[in-house]
């Protein structure tokens, strides 16, 4: 059975690229462009993985993760934070928020699919056909 990734990004050359990724290793990918609604899914119908860019409109990827990781039926959900705010003060704040991992943008498309298999413990369907 396919995992379920939510990825949470505004930017439409990103979302294009993460989805040919995830997509291509196996994962089903749904997409929001903003950080409430975004939430509002995770929350409804948790994901198998949620990748959260930290700029969102409406709510930022760190709030999406506090609340998330408040909630008592997605709060095992694994997060990855992927910004381009890759400062220490963005890493530090996600990773006490609860992320299990932080990909600073540019991203390295390798990283992205490794951290994404390694948190769901999916195998790749690239490299397994």
């Amino acid at each position: 059975m396919q995992k379920r990734v939510l990825l949470a990004e505004d930017e439409p050359n990103i979302v294009t690229s993460l989805r040919f990724l995830l997509e291509r290793a196996g994962f089903a990918v749904d997409v929001w462009d903003n950080g409430a609604a975004a939430c509002t899914e995770a929350l409804r119908q948790p994901p198998d993985l949620l990748i959260l860019d930290v700029m969102l409109p409406e709510m930022d990827g760190i709030e999406i993760l506090r609340r998330v990781r408040a909630d008592k039926g997605a709060s095992r959900t694994p997060v990855i934070v992927l910004t381009a705010k890759g400062v220490r003060e963005t890493q530090e704040t996600a990773l006490a928020a609860g992320a299990d991992a932080f990909i600073t943008k540019p991203f390295s498309n390798a990283d992205v699919i490794a951290a994404a298999e390694r948190l769901t413990g999916a195998a790749s369907a690239a490299r397994s056909s």
